[in-house]
């Protein structure tokens, strides 16, 4: 099983790379994000690559960092999610914005990847909303990983925040912010006023 290849890179076209390794060259599919990492031909180039094996075929999916390689593998356990739609999630959402998306239950983000519905969305969520603390969630929460009372608390403030007219990922963010700010005995009315302070000082800086 493949697990990283090092070479040199032979020819990129829309979707795959042929990595020249050693004289060999390795037809690779990658995201989106990869390939805009990934150089011009003649260039070295490693990939961490998931090898998957199938009755007819091999086929090799790379990616230039190895946490976009574990969320290629964590969305292939979804049911309904292949090897295709992963790799489309990870071609609109970097591994930092599907968790951050995935912790907001907001799936919009997701249904941007061709091929994935609101249903698929939908489901990549529910499977997936607990997991997302193990891929490089440090500065926003999950609302599953905090006590019953302060999710609901949470919910409350996002609610305010979406009446308001604010998408649901930025009103998640700055909830969060928010009840970090202020700690978990923080009333209601004070989490939405620091939240609103959090997100005019976004407005700001844009």
């Amino acid at each position: 099983m493949i697990g990283k290849l090092t070479g040199i890179i032979d020819n990129i076209t829309e979707k795959q790379i042929i990595l020249d390794v050693q004289g060999v060259g390795y037809l690779v599919s990658c995201s989106a994000h990869t390939l805009q990492l990934a150089g011009t031909p003649d260039s070295p180039l490693a990939l961490w690559v998931e090898t998957i094996v199938r009755e007819n075929d091999i086929n090799l999916y790379g990616f230039a960092q190895k946490s976009e390689r574990d969320w290629f593998r964590l969305l292939t356990t979804v049911q309904g999610v292949g090897a295709k739609a992963a790799l489309a999630i990870l071609s609109v959402l970097s591994p930092e914005s599907l968790s951050s998306t995935i912790a907001a239950q907001d799936k919009v983000p997701i249904t941007a990847a061709d091929g994935v519905g609101p249903k698929i969305a939908t489901r990549i969520i529910t499977e997936l909303k607990d997991k997302v603390a193990h891929f490089g969630m440090t500065t926003i929460t999950s609302l599953k990983a905090v006590p019953t009372q302060d999710n609901s608390l949470m919910e409350d403030v996002l609610s305010a925040l979406l009446h308001l007219g604010y998408r649901r990922m930025e009103a998640f963010v700055a909830a969060s912010a928010a009840r970090n700010q202020l700690g978990e005995t923080a009333k209601l009315d004070a989490l939405i006023r620091a939240a609103l302070a959090e997100l005019g000082q976004k407005d700001k800086s844009v």
